[in-house]
């Protein structure tokens, strides 16, 4: 049996969900973000300036997660072999 074919399938499955997952918590909080700005310049249309600014900030932070998950799954896909 032919171990390096498993552990390269185990690292196809693991990079697919390390991606899986970690392109859920980022978009999610995304779109919460998202939500909660077009809410808060709706209220208050005087500084939607800062809170478009403050909303990009966050959306930027909360997104590296999944940059990092995406790092990691090229590692897993291109470092077995």
């Amino acid at each position: 049996m032919d171990f390096s074919l498993i552990v390269r399938s185990a690292a196809f499955l693991g990079a697919g969900i390390c991606m899986g997952i970690g392109a859920l918590g980022p978009g999610i909080g995304q779109g919460f973000v998202a939500g909660k700005a077009c809410e808060g310049i709706a209220r208050s249309p005087e500084n939607s300036a800062l809170l478009t600014r403050t909303m990009l900030l966050g959306q930027a932070v909360a997104e590296s997660t999944g940059i990092y998950s995406l790092v990691i799954a090229l590692l897993l896909i291109f470092t077995t072999g």
